[in-house]
């Protein structure tokens, strides 16, 4: 059994609505980055992005567990010495909501160019309402992945060759359809090769030629001999 791998046409994305009012944003960053990355399909691959697309709203609604909002601080450098800022997730929370989704969302994805191509899949909204109605998203339910089938259907098997003579055999009438004479033609042509081969006499050796020779000389000889007892 050969090891699939998912070819491009094989991919197909499917949008998702994941409301975040009330969710603790650890849990429901892990399942946005499932799903971006394609876990849930059977067609899943490491090296490759089979994932589909996210919609996340209501993310000013994420709620933050054990008092991590006034203990968890977002830092962020300016490249330039003592150029590091932090800001606390209380503050980040009233100011930029949308942020600290995708900020989580990016630490669970992988830290690479595939990791940034998923990544722009994800689209986080801090109200109730998006502008991809177009897209006819489904709204996803927190811990049920949806059930995929998109695993392409599987090759038929080839049927194993049994001989050479049985595929030369069945093989000929198609040859010969193909040129335009008929099967029966053929079966004939067979068929007086196979007569001929058979009347076809076999070649005496040299030992029998010579002992024929022998043969023939004793038999002119005693008729000789016999004629001239006669003739006395």
């Amino acid at each position: 059994m050969k090891t699939y791998s998912p070819k491009p046409q094989h991919i197909e994305r499917r949008w998702y609505v994941v409301d975040a009012q009330g969710q603790t944003l650890g849990r429901m960053a892990s399942e946005v980055a499932a799903l971006l990355r394609g876990k849930h399909k059977p067609i899943f691959a490491p090296h490759m992005d089979t994932g589909d697309h996210v919609i996340v709203i209501n993310a000013a609604g994420v709620v933050l567990t054990g008092g991590k909002e006034m203990k968890k601080v977002a830092y962020r450098h300016s490249g330039y010495p003592g150029g590091i800022t932090g800001t606390r997730y209380d503050k980040l929370m009233r100011v930029r909501p949308r942020f600290v989704v995708e900020k989580a969302v990016r630490g669970m994805l992988p830290k690479n160019r595939l990791g940034r191509a998923m990544f722009k899949k994800l689209h986080v909204v801090e109200g109730a309402e998006h502008p991809h109605d177009a897209q006819q998203p489904v709204t996803y339910t927190m811990g049920q992945p949806p059930v995929w089938e998109g695993l392409p259907a599987p090759a038929p098997r080839r049927e194993p060759r049994t001989s050479k003579a049985t595929d030369s055999e069945a093989t000929a009438p198609a040859k010969k359809a193909a040129t335009g004479t008929p099967a029966r033609q053929t079966a004939k042509k067979t068929a007086a090769k196979k007569t001929t081969a058979a009347k076809k006499p076999t070649k005496k050796t040299t030992a029998t030629k010579t002992t024929d020779r022998k043969t023939s000389k004793k038999t002119t000889k005693a008729a000789s001999s016999a004629g001239e007892g006669e003739d006395a």
